[in-house]
Formats: structure tokens, sequence, C-alpha cells
């Protein structure tokens, strides 16, 4: 009976110290430059040139982006099915010359993002795989048909409360998925990079007359599908600044992509989008960021 107490005694030991560890692992600050590559749609394509801009900024060495396969609307089958390895992300993949992956999903299931990770990991153990939530199109989870006539928003009179629970439901597909992959692939290395839960936050900000020069929700987007405005490409790229390197962009100067947008140029709203952007990442279980 004692040796059983022992042994059970022991094993909870490890799992406690095997715990501790991975909790001080997602606690620390990736200072080496990364090598990303990013599979994407419209909602996320312009991420990569940004986020090179704020790890310059953050005198991060060696950050790279190796490629880009970028295809307007897709799903990630899409680019894991383009002809003759277009963009070369099985290559770069198989060449194990990869970090950090960026995938952006519309909606789930999309068998691609299951078929890069396999690959991936196969080719590279400690690549970090991250799967971006986003922003709902037209304001609506239509998993069916993003694209499906329905009627133009009007994003200045939503309620908060009905487009949260729209979004609620997304963000919980997406969680779930990604535990899921984790189960399968017996990894913590896929994580959810919470995009969409920053932009949403930026909108309650503007609907409470909180965003400096953003009076209205609608000069978010530059078209009823709900494509990025500079003010919200700059938070996206914050999010997944946080999410790479586990590090604050507070305090960061202003990305160029800001500083050309004359209108959104506000020193104020530099911060406000950092602060965001870092509340999103260290709030999700499931981003690798904790807070100090």
């Amino acid at each position: 009976m004692r040796d059983r107490l022992r042994s059970v005694v022991r094993v909870v030991a490890i799992a406690l110290l095997l715990s501790t560890v991975a909790h001080a692992q997602e606690k620390q600050t990736i200072t080496q430059g990364q090598r990303v590559y990013s599979v994407g749609h419209s909602f996320h394509v312009f991420m990569p040139a940004i986020l090179n801009d704020i790890a310059q900024a953050a005198d991060i060495k060696d950050h790279k982006q190796v490629g880009l396969s970028s295809i307007g609307g897709s799903r990630v089958i899409q680019h894991w099915e383009v002809a003759d390895d277009k963009f070369k992300s099985k290559a770069l993949l198989t060449e194990g010359k990869v970090d950090v992956l960026t995938m952006a999903p519309i909606f789930l299931p999309d068998d691609g993002i299951e078929n890069f990770c396999k690959l991936a990991l196969k080719h590279n153990p400690n690549i970090r795989i991250t799967i971006q939530e986003f922003w709902l199109p037209n304001d609506r989870f239509n998993v069916e048909n993003f694209r499906a006539a329905h009627p133009e928003p009007d994003r200045n009179a939503r309620s908060l409360k009905e487009l949260r629970e729209q979004h609620e439901a997304y963000f919980k597909s997406i969680d779930e998925y990604v535990l899921k992959l984790r189960d399968k692939f017996d990894t913590k290395a896929i994580y959810v990079a919470p995009v969409g839960q920053a932009v949403l936050a930026l909108r309650e900000k503007v609907a409470a007359g909180e965003v400096p020069g953003i009076k209205q929700p609608s000069e978010l987007f530059t078209d009823t599908l709900g494509h990025a405005t500079p003010t919200v490409q700059v938070l996206v790229a914050y999010c997944h600044f946080a999410v790479t390197y586990r590090r604050s962009p507070v305090g960061l100067p202003m990305p160029a992509a800001l500083a050309r947008a004359k209108t959104s140029a506000d020193p104020a709203l530099v911060k406000l989008l950092q602060e965001l952007a870092w509340q999103a990442a260290t709030q999700h279980p499931l981003s690798g960021v904790k807070a100090d």
C-alpha cells in the first residue's frame, strides 16, 4: 500500500512539474527572430508586411517572412491543393525552414488546416502553428455561404449584444477545432490568434466614443463584407506580434501602415490598438501568451 501511494505521489508530482514547465514556456518572451509563413485570404494577407515592420521596430533580429500563400476569399484547402506548389508552402515546410505557420480559414470544417499541420509538424517538431480567428464577414456567422445575398449590415446601428452573440458562436467553433487538432497531433504548439476578439473590442470602444479619430464602426471597414482599413490591419498585426513573440506591443512606434493613413495617424490610437491586441492575446486560453 505504501509503495502504491509513493507511486501515485510520484506520478502527480511529475504531472505538476510538466504543467509548470509548460506554463513557464508559454510565459517566456521569444527574442529570436522567427521565420514566418502565412496562408490565407484578404482578411489576413496584409498582415505579414506590417508584422515585419513591427518586429523591426521592436529590434527583433532576423525576423523573416519566408513566404505567403494568398488567395482571395479562400479556404485553407485551396492553398493546399494549389497546382505545382505555386507558393512554395509545401517545399518550405518540408525543408523545415518555417518557425511559425499562420493560417486563416474562413469557416470550418477545412481539411487544409489539418493537412498543413501534419506536414509542418512532421518536418519541424518545434514549429508553432497559429489559426487566425477573424471578424465576421457581413457581421453574420453564415457557415454555409459567407457571400450569400442578404441585407447590407448597418454597422453603426448594430446591437453590440447581437454582434457579440454572433461572434461567440464562431469563436467557439475555432477553439474547439484547435483543441481537436492538439489532441490529434499530441501537441500544444497549435494556437489561436485572437484577432476577432480584438476587432470586436475595438468596435465596442468606438461605440462608446473612446477611439481617437473614429466616430462610427463603419469607419473601420472599407466595404459591406468587412475588409480592413489600416486601423484594423495594424490591430491584426499587433495580435500576431503578441502571439508570435509573446511580447506586448505597447510602447512601440507607429507602424508605417498607420502613419500613411493620415486620418488614423494618432499616437493615442496606436496605444489603444496595442493595448487591445495584448489584452486579446493574454486573455485567450489558446494563444500561448501569458501576462507578466
